[in-house]
């Protein structure tokens, strides 16, 4: 199994604990990881963009146009770096606009729960349930079981479960 995966997103976004959860489960399954981030202004709500590459490879950068899939915490961020998810790749992106990619509107459901820091895990739990991540729901859970604080486990599954449930 190998796969390339890029997180984009603005600053108190969570992208930088999806990295963690899709790293956490990587090496849960046996597999090898490769990170990196890069979060300059993410303190004042700037850009902030993950590369996760799951599998054996040796530079931990992705290329553009070489993902093969891509989480977009923000409908803005697609034009930034939509570019390096490759044609046939997935682009899961948190909106309610409609375009050539999946999109779930992850920000409505959060406030829905009551808790609008769980965007990331529903886009997460959404993405996973397209088969579009390398793990499947329950390595998932299990890992954000083990990674969440005590105080915010039971919010962030239950974010990730609701994600698992919405069409899209």
């Amino acid at each position: 199994m190998k796969q390339q995966i890029i997180i984009s997103g603005r600053g108190g976004q969570g992208a930088l604990f999806v990295t963690r959860l899709l790293a956490e489960a990587g090496l849960e399954m046996g597999l090898e990881v490769l990170t990196s981030e890069t979060h300059g202004m993410a303190m004042r709500g700037g850009t902030v963009v993950s590369h996760i590459k799951v599998g054996g490879f040796k530079s931990p950068l992705i290329r553009k146009g070489s993902a093969d899939a891509g989480l977009f915490l923000t409908h803005s961020n697609v034009a930034i770096h939509g570019d390096f998810v490759k044609s046939g790749g997935h682009r899961v992106v948190n909106t309610d606009i409609n375009g050539e990619y999946l999109s779930v509107d992850a920000t409505t459901a959060a406030k829905d729960m009551g808790a609008l820091l769980v965007a990331n895990l529903i886009l997460l739990g959404f993405a996973v349930s397209h088969r579009t991540l390398f793990c499947d729901s329950q390595v998932m859970k299990d890992v954000i079981k083990k990674t969440s604080p005590d105080r915010h486990r039971d919010l962030n599954l239950g974010g990730f479960e609701r994600g698992l449930t919405l069409k899209g």
